[in-house]
């Protein structure tokens, strides 16, 4: 019965693709368009169909013993029989290492297995449109829940039923696994290595294993596809990162102020939750018990010392450890995807918390595009992934795309998911595209050409922020400090929806207008387009500055400004003067010898003097984006002083600035631009 139905199912594929397109299962990779074409309808089709198995069964808390003897608690879900009996087949094995507890998972699960209230659900989210509302952040929250999110975060039942076997394991120190938790670095990574191998041996498995999770469960899959465990053969991470001081802990030395403390009081608070069933059956696990009274509340006590030690003599080493280039710490939670031979399929998102990274990643994997590598880069946040999916020409919903993914390099379907994108991005001001590359990896065919635009002190008459400036198609000789002080506008501002995860987002006055943060903010803005212009690529701002005290904290944005004044956040980036040394060695620059991706070491032991009233030229990252410019529209620099909520630097290098004013000096000798990636006949 199962190899007939992957039979029929692939010959179907096969059928609809070569009479429609002309393309076969085994072409070269090309583009169906964002929704799959005939084959994506296939995809879905094959997810939301009748499955070959009726039942899912569940071994709970399954033990999984590492090398040091710590044991890890795993549940296991395997395809059963209409009785709830699972069935004595050998199937792929799909693995999810979760911080949060297999509970919240199970929770997740169990609200869509009810019978009828699942599907209901799913069409609800699915249906709710709040466009032209004040609350459109909303809609696309709820639309991501019905897209497939939840399903790629906890468990896929359709998945099961289809024949795979899905593992949630509870990360070492989280859950009801024992010991203390690593946190993404090197004790965690072999142990997902080790739980990969355990369940390629398993009797039931095949002994093909992927791997699924979205945030921290997709660094986890990114992190050990790059120790190349022979079985594991396919992953799926949704809203990875892989240089995660520069994406989260602390971008350009300003500590993750709002996103961190909450999350690390989540986990930290989750892990005591007891295993009542094991107590209940006289069976609780006292090792549990002790490994959590060894290690209550794993590095917030290290992010409480980062805020009250005021001495950078006496700060904790911990603290130092997290952010010095070269430590261990820094070292585990640095990536290297070069390493990653898996086919992998990155999804992300350009407001997201690892936007940073995710377009790196893909670029970055030695693989072939569309057959083993492929990226798709929604508008959303890290909670609203997938939010604009399923829909006539919008990309199929995540668990369609995984399900595609896994049948594909897991089963050995030909199912066409090979010749999807390989790059499908969602143009910020545009609609949905594929292409062959995106930055560094696109063809010449595609790629934007790098061109400076300088920042004036000419007005635009355009804005209301604190200087309206203008950006210049040539350089200019305008001689003039244009002053910023820290405030606190950017409570109101996309990139406090971006720290949240996108909670904010929920606000669209702030999150998609940045009229308000711009109040406090020196504008630079741009004539406006002649035709439509494409901005796609990694952006880089260079900044002739000056600081009143010993240290200054930066942050731009780059924005899309239309004919009516809104102002919409593209990408944007930070720095703290001092932690301005660049990483030449893994920057990028343009053909015009400008950088385009300035790596910046942002470690505490490559600080820099800066000397109060002398200039300091800052070379600042902006994550890559994909954007349009719409005829009338215009391009806009927006430069504060700070960047509360989503950054704040660590207490010694705050008082270091003593929250005084903040100059840009605009110098003809010592020019300040925007290195921006254009296509089009922008007539500037």
């Amino acid at each position: 019965m199962k190899h007939a139905l992957r039979a029929t199912v692939a010959a179907a594929a096969a059928a609809l693709l070569v009479p429609l397109t002309g393309i076969t299962a085994d072409a070269t990779p090309q583009s169906f368009g964002p929704d799959g074409g005939v084959a994506g309808a296939a995809w879905t089709a094959a997810q939301d169909g009748a499955q070959e198995f009726p039942n899912v069964a569940i071994e709970w808390d399954v033990p999984i013993t590492m090398s040091d003897g710590t044991v890890l608690k795993g549940n296991v879900y395997r395809p059963a029989d209409a009785s709830g009996r699972a069935v004595d087949v050998s199937t792929p094995t799909v693995v999810n290492m979760t911080p949060y507890t297999k509970l919240v998972s199970n929770v997740a699960d169990s609200a869509f297995a009810i019978p009828g209230l699942g599907d209901a659900l799913v069409n609800l989210f699915r249906s709710i449109n709040l466009t032209g509302t004040p609350i459109t952040g909303f809609g696309e929250l709820l639309n991501s829940v019905g897209n497939g999110q939840l399903r790629n975060f906890s468990v896929d039942r359709s998945l099961i039923k289809s024949g795979y076997t899905q593992i949630v394991v509870d990360v070492r120190g989280t859950g009801f696994s024992q010991g203390a938790w690593d946190m993404l670095r090197q004790r965690e990574q072999q142990d997902t290595v080790e739980v990969i191998d355990w369940a390629a041996a398993q009797p039931w498995s095949t002994g093909n294993v992927g791997m699924s999770g979205l945030s921290y469960s997709a660094i986890n899959q990114v992190q050990a596809a790059e120790k190349r465990p022979a079985a594991l053969k396919a992953i799926f991470p949704v809203v990875p990162g892989s240089d995660l001081v520069n994406d989260v802990l602390a971008p350009g030395g300003g500590f993750g102020f709002n996103f961190i403390p909450l999350w690390l009081s989540a986990i930290n608070g989750l892990k005591w939750l007891p295993d009542l069933a094991a107590i209940a059956q006289g069976k609780f696990d006292f090792n549990w018990l002790q490994d959590r009274a060894a290690d209550p509340y794993t590095y917030l006590d290290v992010l409480m010392s980062a805020y009250t030690t005021t001495d950078m003599a006496n700060l904790d080493p911990r603290v130092r450890d997290m952010l010095n280039d070269l430590s261990v710490a820094r070292q585990g939670w640095l990536g290297d995807p070069s390493q990653i031979r898996a086919a992998t399929f990155v999804v992300g998102g350009w407001h997201d918390l690892f936007t940073y990274s995710e377009t790196k990643i893909y670029n970055e994997l030695p693989l072939a595009p569309g057959t083993q590598k492929q990226l798709l880069m929604g508008n959303g946040y890290h909670a609203t992934s997938g939010a604009e999916a399923g829909r006539p020409g919008l990309p199929p919903r995540l668990d369609v795309l995984q399900r595609a993914w896994f049948d594909k390099h897991l089963k050995g379907i030909d199912n066409g998911i090979d010749s999807y994108g390989p790059v499908t991005l969602r143009q910020q001001g545009g609609g949905w595209i594929t292409q062959n590359g995106f930055g560094s990896s696109a063809p010449v065919s595609e790629a934007a050409r790098y061109r400076r635009m300088y920042l004036s002190a000419q007005a635009s008459g355009t804005s209301n922020g604190l200087y309206d400036g203008s950006l210049t198609a040539e350089a200019n000789g305008d001689l003039a400090r244009l002053s910023v002080a820290p405030g606190l506008t950017t409570l109101c501002s996309n990139d406090a929806a971006q720290a949240t995860a996108g909670v904010l987002s929920l606000i669209d006055m702030c999150a998609k207008d940045s009229r308000i943060s711009e109040t406090n903010a020196l504008t630079f803005t741009s004539a406006p387009v002649l035709e439509a212009t494409t901005v796609s690529g990694p952006i880089a701002v260079r900044l002739n500055t000056v600081q009143d005290a010993e240290d200054g904290y930066w942050t731009v944005t780059v924005n899309d400004v239309a004919p009516d004044g809104t102002s919409t956040v593209l990408t944007s980036g930070q720095v703290m003067a001092s932690l301005r040394e660049v990483d030449d060695a893994n920057s990028a620059r343009s053909e015009n010898g400008d950088y385009t991706d300035p790596r910046l070491f942002t470690s505490l032991d490559k600080q820099l003097p800066v000397v109060p009233g002398e200039a300091t030229t800052l070379d600042i990252p902006l994550s890559g984006t994909e954007a349009v410019l719409q005829p009338g529209h215009r391009l806009r620099v927006d430069v504060f002083a700070g960047n509360f909520p989503k950054g704040l630097p660590i207490l010694p290098m705050l008082l270091d600035t003593g929250l005084r004013p903040q100059h840009v000096q605009l110098d003809p000798n010592r020019p300040s631009f925007v290195n921006i990636p254009v296509r089009g006949n922008t007539g500037w």
